[in-house]
Parts: C-alpha cells; structure tokens; sequence
C-alpha cells in the first residue's frame, strides 16, 4: 500500500480509540511515523528515498524482516527501554501497517523468519487501494468533525 493510505487508516484508529489521550498529538504523531517505518526497506518508499534509509535498502528487501512482527518485537523492545510514553503509539501505528500490507498481493510474511506469507487481494497502486483510501479519509473526516462538535 500507498504511504497515505497507511496514514490514513492508521489516523481512523487513533481518533477512534485514542481521542480522548492525554498527550494526543505525541500519540498520533508516533503513531504516523511508525506507519511509515516498515517501509524503510523500499527504495520507492517516502521514508526509503531518505539518504539514511539507502543503506537498509542495500541490505534488506522490501517486505522482507522489517515487515514482520519479530522486528516489531525488537524495536519494541528498545523503545521499552529509553522512552515508554511512546511505546503504544509505536506499536499499534506499525502493526497496523504490517497487518494492512497483509491484505495486499504481495503480502507479508508477518511471522519471519517463517516462510508463511499472508496474502490478500488488494493490489497497491490499484482501484481497490484508492477505494480503501478515499473511504478512510471520509471516516477520519467524519471522526475529526464528530469530535469537534461535541466539544461545543
């Protein structure tokens, strides 16, 4: 899938279920940018094109470790150590990508290093994903305006 549409559908959880956190914005911000992490490893990707980024891109193929629960496990790990307040917002914008790209065909292979790729039916850049993405705009749009309404 589409960056955006990794934002998009990660932007409807946050302001589903975590409207209403203390720190908001720090929570859908790290939320965003975990969404866009697993794609380090594509050349092609917004987070890819970053010079730091070339080097993972030289060693790893897309949809590859990175994109699989075991790497997710590790950086949770990490960001448990030095910065918790952050942890959840991490995890559940990269799972969410990880668990979206599933639907793609491609697919994933979330439980690396097993062989067992999950596939969908969803082709990226297809009129599948920009129905997804246009639909998920529209609920953020509903949620964002629903929220705003009833706070006057």
């Amino acid at each position: 899938m589409f960056s955006r549409t990794h934002i998009v559908i990660t932007v409807f959880f946050i302001l589903l279920l975590f409207q209403n956190s203390p720190n908001f914005f720090l929570f859908l911000f790290v939320s965003i940018v975990a969404t866009l992490v697993p794609d380090i490893d594509s050349k092609n990707s917004k987070i890819g094109r970053k010079k730091p980024a070339r080097i993972i891109n030289f060693f790893m193929k897309h949809r590859g470790i990175v994109h699989s629960f075991l790497f997710l496990a590790f950086i949770s790990l990490v960001i448990f150590i030095f910065w918790k307040e952050i942890l959840l917002p991490f995890v559940l914008g990269y799972s969410l990508h990880l668990i979206s790209d599933s639907f793609t065909l491609q697919g994933t292979r979330l439980f690396y290093p097993f062989k067992l790729r999950i596939k969908g039916i969803i082709k990226t850049g297809g009129i599948a994903e920009f129905f997804i993405f246009t639909s998920f705009c529209f609920a953020d749009l509903f949620l964002v305006i629903n929220k705003f309404y009833s706070v006057i």
